[in-house]
């Protein structure tokens, strides 16, 4: 399938026999992704922080899709024990044939707060527990051909620019500043895994053909790609009971910024697109069409994204925040 082809969730290739696990499905993007993903065949892990509205999400899927496979896992990505604890149940499945960053809080606090680890907490939920889930996992992901791991991004990379020189924000804390710096983090570690994944599976298509003495065929590797859903929110997104009910008040407001806004069912779009085209390829950035709203096509992300030199500083630095030793 092409880049520019019409893509919805009829659209989906078969996902039968794949499995894919998603953070905070629970809600929002997630549960939406989850539910195309299911839709498509895919057995899904509903990987949530909150086991009730887990259970409730994967309840509704059920409804909607009554020969879905979607099973819960409870997983708080602020809590590096947590993610521990997730990644140990995760590495028992046979395969993992996609692994989507998507929990996160979108709404940071008025105030710096801490993780239970004593991180910077819009850092730690967005990016840093997301970091050493990926980490762990990554024994899975290498040994099921094809896989994928897809971080999801934002928009705001484009509106606001950080080189994450004070990832813990101890310089100076603004809510806005801290979603801004973890979503550009997240991006930039995106990117940075495909060009690390690449470059071992060079390395070992090397070694395999001078011990074939000859050129070998190389196995479908492991590959790593970046999804932002434009501007896409719960007023303007269908009604699920249990998941998404917003008020009439609610409603009301998001629907008068219709012109730029879409529902978080099509903001899953990219996101599944990424994880799901035949056709898309480890690097890739996807969005919206028209950046906020629209089917999902590829876009060209911030330079600071694509940054080499920030993106081993802020791999390095993110190593040492978790604990993480992240070997490819």
């Amino acid at each position: 399938m092409s880049a520019g082809a019409r893509w919805n969730p009829s659209a989906i290739p078969s996902q039968a026999g794949k499995t894919i696990v998603v953070t905070g499905a629970n809600a929002g993007l997630g549960f939406f992704a989850s539910e195309q993903l299911a839709r498509a065949g895919a057995a899904v892990v509903l990987a949530c922080r909150n086991p009730s509205r887990a259970d409730a999400a994967a309840h509704a899927i059920r409804a909607r899709v009554p020969d879905a496979a979607v099973r819960t896992l409870t997983l708080d990505v602020s809590s590096l024990d947590s993610v521990r604890a997730a990644s140990a149940e995760l590495l028992d499945l046979e395969r993992i044939d996609g692994l989507v960053l998507n929990a996160g809080i979108v709404h940071p606090p008025r105030r710096r707060g801490l993780s239970v680890d004593g991180l910077e907490l819009v850092l730690a939920t967005n990016y840093l527990g997301h970091f050493a889930l990926t980490a762990q996992l990554l024994p899975a992901l290498l040994r099921t051909p094809g896989s994928r791991v897809v971080t999801l991004g934002s928009m705001i990379s484009r509106l606001m620019d950080s080189s994450l020189e004070d990832l813990p924000l101890a310089g100076g804390y603004q809510p806005w500043r801290a979603y801004a710096q973890s979503k550009i983090a997240a991006q930039v570690f995106g990117f940075e895994l495909d060009r690390r994944l690449r470059a071992a599976a060079a390395a070992s298509d090397a070694d395999g053909a001078a011990a074939s003495g000859g050129a070998a065929v190389p196995p479908v590797r492991t590959s790593a790609l970046v999804a932002h859903p434009g501007y896409s929110i719960g007023g303007r997104t269908p009604r699920v009971p249990g998941v998404n009910e917003p008020s009439r008040s609610k409603r009301f407001v998001d629907n008068l910024q219709a012109p730029f806004t879409q529902g978080k069912d099509r903001g899953a779009w990219p996101i599944v697109r990424a994880v799901a085209d035949p056709a898309a390829r480890g690097g890739q950035y996807w969005g919206p069409r028209y950046l906020v709203k629209g089917e999902p096509r590829l876009h060209t992300p911030s330079a600071t994204s694509l940054d080499r030199a920030i993106a081993e500083r802020v791999w390095r630095e993110s190593e040492a925040l978790t604990g993480t030793t992240f070997t490819i």
